[in-house]
């Protein structure tokens, strides 16, 4: 498991916050945090699972603070769409010429559950001249926004 998949929960759940760059931030460091802190659960034994459960909330809580910094109302817009409308395997590619940051969503793979369809999708970000990249799933929400599950 890498750094940047530890950052999963954070970037989805960035998709559906409000515009307000704190906000963002914070909720994508808590998410981050959480997400780094479990999969750091699943490594060593004893005090190096103590170690691993700290360091993976650490860069989970980085990585997810950074990324929810970086998105824009726009950047979310634009990612929501594509797990509306991208077919399958299909790439949305955009450049924010605010920030300058380019964005990739991928959705991966489709399904239907009892409450509506969702998705597994491959987001990737170039912030800053570095590519950071994520997985995670999605469900449509009563309203038509998408929802990170995972």
């Amino acid at each position: 498991m890498n750094r940047i998949q530890i950052g999963t929960l954070a970037l989805a759940a960035v998709l559906g916050l409000s515009a307000c760059n704190p906000t963002r931030e914070n909720t994508g460091q808590v998410l981050g945090g959480v997400a780094g802190g479990v999969l750091g659960s699943r490594f060593g034994q004893g005090s190096g699972k103590v170690a691993a459960v700290v360091a993976g909330t650490l860069i989970g809580a980085y990585i997810g603070g950074r990324i929810g910094r970086e998105m824009d109302e726009n950047d979310r817009y634009r990612a929501n769409q594509a797990l509306e409308r991208a077919p399958t395997n299909e790439t949305v590619r955009w450049h924010n010429p605010d920030t300058g940051y380019e964005y990739e969503v991928t959705p991966t793979r489709t399904y239907e559950t009892a409450s509506g369809p969702c998705r597994e999708y491959v987001t990737k970000a170039y912030i800053g001249g570095k590519k950071e990249e994520v997985y995670g799933t999605a469900c449509r929400q009563p309203d038509g926004s998408w929802k990170t599950v995972n």
